[in-house]
């Protein structure tokens, strides 16, 4: 009995020692045992951080000539807390001032997928809400989105685009006005101008606007279009041959992006410039009025904000603005031989 016992007591500790894993085994058992906890927290952290959100760019102008509003577009994201990088990224087009770019353009950003598109001038609005028909718009700058069909009205926009807008027809009114002032004997003014584009109502708005203060101030005015860059020194010459002795810029992108070219050439005129944006007066322009850009584009991160917390853009009324921007080149007047009225 004994020593049958003591067999079995043997296959037993055979059986035990067959069934218990190796030490190497039992370490593995433990260390996937500790570092499951912490798989699963890794796992829980990446399931919690978002991917940053997309958010469209879109402008007619060259990056080179509107770096600034950008910037202070950022600026205005940074003050709301947004952070780029991390939680937004920023996809720019820039149409380089170029009209039949501003198509391709935009179905190249509305495959990005932004949660929502900045755009700007006014001409630029009709291409992304063309490419990208469920995507939030906001207008940074431009003319009036009502006028052009793009919404229902100021107060309520109704659809997928709001924003800020500078236009207003008093201010094209003033150009004629304050040349007259800084430059009172100025009987001749030269218009250069974009062309009037079908179903684009922006340009002929301003140019009739111009129009009627010609008029008002008894001062012959004489409209030449361009529609490329090649076109502005002809145009230039143009207006020269027919005695004009000043110039007003009639702003469309490619003549805003152009504006250097303009002042080399109207300077070699000794002309008298004005136009609608101060960065004209910055390379010479004797004068520019305008409203102040810059506080709509740092505006638009506003609209921005809103959106992506829920609101609805149709919602949202449209602002006009109510800061401007007369700036004086008093160098430029120096050379001119101007004198300039302290009113």
């Amino acid at each position: 009995m004994n020593r049958k016992s003591g067999h079995v007591r043997a296959g037993l500790r055979r059986r035990v020692r067959a069934d218990t894993p190796c030490r190497s085994t039992r370490r593995a058992i433990l260390l996937a045992a500790a570092a499951w906890p912490a798989l699963a927290w890794a796992g829980a952290v990446r399931a919690q951080v978002k991917p940053p959100v997309v958010i469209g760019w879109f402008h007619a102008d060259s990056r080179e000539s509107s770096a600034d509003y950008l910037s202070v577009f950022k600026e205005g994201l940074a003050a709301l807390g947004w952070k780029e990088g991390s939680q937004i990224v920023i996809e720019e087009r820039w149409a380089d001032g170029r009209r039949e770019r501003l198509q391709p353009l935009a179905e190249e950003l509305a495959a990005k997928k932004p949660a929502v598109i900045v755009a700007a001038p006014t001409s630029a609005l009709p291409a992304v809400a063309k490419a990208a028909p469920k995507t939030p718009i906001v207008m940074a700058s431009g003319g009036d989105p009502v006028a052009w069909g793009l919404v229902k009205s100021l107060a309520r926009p109704g659809g997928l685009i709001t924003g800020s807008t500078n236009f207003s027809s008093n201010v094209a009114e003033k150009y004629i006005e304050l040349l007259l002032d800084a430059a009172p004997k100025v009987k001749r003014v030269g218009v250069l101008a974009g062309p009037i584009i079908p179903g684009v109502p922006g340009s002929a708005l301003t140019r009739e606007a111009v129009r009627r203060s010609a008029v008002q101030y008894s001062v012959e005015a004489r409209f030449v279009e361009v529609a490329n860059p090649e076109e502005i020194e002809p145009a230039i010459s143009r207006l020269a041959k027919e005695g004009a002795q000043g110039l007003v810029v009639q702003l469309n992108p490619m003549l805003r992006v152009e504006r250097r070219r303009i002042m080399k050439l109207a300077l070699a005129q000794r002309w008298p410039v004005v136009a609608g944006v101060r960065e004209f007066a910055e390379e010479g322009a004797l004068l520019s009025y305008s409203a102040d850009a810059l506080a709509n584009y740092r505006r638009a991160a506003y609209y921005v904000d809103r959106i992506l917390k829920g609101a609805k853009p149709g919602d949202l009324p449209i602002e006009q603005s109510t800061k401007f921007d007369f700036v004086l080149n008093m160098k430029t007047a120096k050379a001119l031989g101007l004198t300039i009225p302290q009113s």
